[in-house]
């Protein structure tokens, strides 16, 4: 934050006692994230700002009632698409849960709409009571082998590091590219560091040797590791460490007896991928920070991985603490167990109370024709789905893993027709189908899945991570065809097939990721959305749909799907269904 002489000099004299703050807050216990202490004193707030901890006189007071004061919390990598609504709409959400900042990716709306999709998240988390910091998509397309609705090199991205929000470039996920030294990902590397900015990593299923030529890069975290070891190894090499803890990927519970006292300034939280329903639920990092407590970890120092830790790896200098010379994102807590968030406040001013945004948006900008037409495909039938299967009636078999984004690979029998796969529902074996919607190529790869449970029907979604094409699964072709043709019809969003019949969906017209509605509206028809799950038999513990949506990421092991066929990530190939 620049400051001029005339409000230097108005800042000194307020820290130093000789003129009222515009704000004090007293009666407080102050949570001290450098030294992992409860302090008392007031707080001084001038101009959005912390100036100093003592006695003061202000013109405002705010009676902490000796509660905590804690300093608010950062999300460290999300995908605001994910949540199916604006950016605008997702600062009502997570305001609530004490979380005033975010480092965003949007490489979900890149992929489908290119630099239009970019610039509309930042035109849209203008003027919002929520800091939204940038990091540029790295992989637009995520890899060669599938087809996304854009493409973006170096030259494209390079103007918005000139963007105030802009801090770096987002997790780079193309390994074999980056391994290689491809001019596609060393150009944009190179841009990066040209400009001092950050880079994140994005590390699944990779070996030391891999952490090795991220760190030589100049990349610094990862947010993928799931097991201790995989983390001990980044955190040995010099990574930031982010624990993860979103709607599909839980990697919390894994990760926090790898955080230590010698270790934990290196550690910080990210939800990463978090549905509207789940953050209305159980919360943003608050509800990391909760879970981290109850698996052991000191209520403060989560804090201070929710804060400090956060603000440090991205360079977030006036952020994380409550101190002179942090800007004025605080917290008043009940307690340090349950971490009952009473009042929130962004830049000294009120934004949240008992779990309830209170603060205004100017109107929000519309995202206009180009965002809002992004499904095109042309005319499809049964046989455009149908998967060959030899003699042997086996076949490689994509086995989903409840709350993870990595699948099995697994063979087994399927039952055939006409030598085509049939759907088994005493198998537990589905028709998963990938369908190729930005430029109506006509592309549509098919294989199996296992693992949902359907018991009948089909649901489709175009969250389809990372190119978003439209994905479908089910036990007939007929409902699949027809809810690939109500996604057309709707623009994009989530929808269920029973009997040919339409029996819940959610439209999400922009760019087939996000709602164009307030946030209650969304998270009632996703509530309808999960009901009828029930009706198509669904029994399983996890978010079908978001598991759905990663099916197609082709940089997670093991198997995965891409509009032109199975692919196997461990080979880096695509592969035939039958065996």
């Amino acid at each position: 934050m620049s400051q001029t002489k005339k409000q230097l000099k108005k800042w000194i004299a307020i820290a130093n006692g000789e003129t009222p703050a515009d704000t004090v807050i007293k009666n407080g216990q102050i949570i001290d994230v450098f030294n992992l202490e409860i302090i008392k004193g007031d707080l001084a707030i001038v101009d959005g700002m912390f100036v100093g901890i003592g006695t003061y006189k202000g013109e405002q007071i705010i009676d902490a009632e000796n509660r905590y004061i804690c300093p608010s919390f950062i999300d460290g990598h999300v995908h605001i698409e994910s949540s199916m609504v604006t950016p605008a709409e997702f600062s009502k959400v997570v305001l609530p849960h004490g979380v005033t900042t975010v480092i965003t990716d949007p490489h979900e709306i890149a992929n489908v709409s290119g630099t239009d999709g970019i610039n509309f998240m930042l035109d849209n988390s203008k003027n919002i009571p929520l800091d939204v910091y940038f990091m540029l998509p790295s992989c637009v397309p995520a890899t060669s082998v599938e087809n996304s609705g854009a493409e973006l090199t170096a030259s494209d991205l390079e103007p918005f590091y000139n963007h105030p929000k802009v801090l770096g470039l987002a997790e780079v996920m193309d390994y074999p590219s980056l391994r290689t030294a491809a001019d596609s990902i060393i150009d944009k590397i190179t841009m990066t560091s040209n400009y001092s900015m950050q880079m994140d990593g994005h590390l699944a299923g990779l070996d030391p040797d891999a952490i090795n030529v991220y760190k030589a890069a100049g990349i610094r975290t990862d947010h993928e590791c799931n097991t201790v070891e995989d983390a001990k190894e980044r955190l040995r090499r010099g990574m930031y460490l982010l624990i993860r803890e979103g709607s599909v990927a839980k990697d919390l519970k894994s990760l926090i007896p790898v955080v230590n006292h010698n270790n934990a300034r290196r550690c910080l939280f990210c939800t990463d991928d978090k549905h509207l329903d789940d953050l209305i639920k159980e919360g943003s990092i608050d509800h990391n920070v909760r879970l981290a407590i109850e698996y052991g970890l000191g209520p403060l120092t989560a804090i201070q991985m929710a804060s400090l830790n956060a603000a440090e790896c991205y360079g977030l200098k006036q952020k994380g603490a409550i101190a002179p010379g942090y800007e004025a994102d605080f917290l008043l807590l009940d307690d340090l167990c349950s971490i009952n968030i009473k009042e929130v406040y962004k830049s000294g001013q009120l934004v949240a109370r008992e779990g309830v945004y209170a603060s205004t948006h100017l109107k929000e900008k519309d995202p206009g024709p180009m965002l809002q037409k992004t499904v095109r495909i042309p005319e499809l039938n049964k046989k455009d789905l149908q998967i060959p299967i030899g003699t042997a009636k086996t076949a490689n078999i994509i086995e989903i893993i409840p709350n993870q984004l990595t699948t099995n690979h697994i063979k087994e029998t399927v039952d055939v027709e006409n030598s085509f796969f049939v759907p088994s529902i005493e198998r537990d074996q589905q028709k998963l189908v990938v369908i190729e919607r930005h430029k109506k190529t006509g592309n549509a790869g098919s294989g199996i899945v296992k693992g949902f449970g359907l018991k009948d029907g089909a649901i489709a979604t175009t969250i389809a991570h990372d190119s978003h094409n439209i994905v479908a699964t089910g036990t007939n072709d007929t409902d699949i065809l027809r809810a690939v043709h109500e996604l057309e019809l709707m623009n994009g969003g989530l929808v269920l097939i029973r009997k040919g019949e339409v029996i819940a969906s959610l439209p999400l017209t922009i760019a087939g990721l996000m709602s164009d509605q307030g946030f209650h509206t969304v998270e009632t028809s996703l509530l309808q959305v999960k009901h009828a799950l029930g009706v198509l038999g669904f029994q399983g513990g996890f978010n079908p749909f978001l598991t759905l949506s990663f099916l197609t990421l082709p940089v997670i092991p093991a198997l995965k799907m891409t509009d032109s066929g199975l692919f196997d990530v461990i080979s880096f190939q695509h592969i035939e269904v039958s065996l």
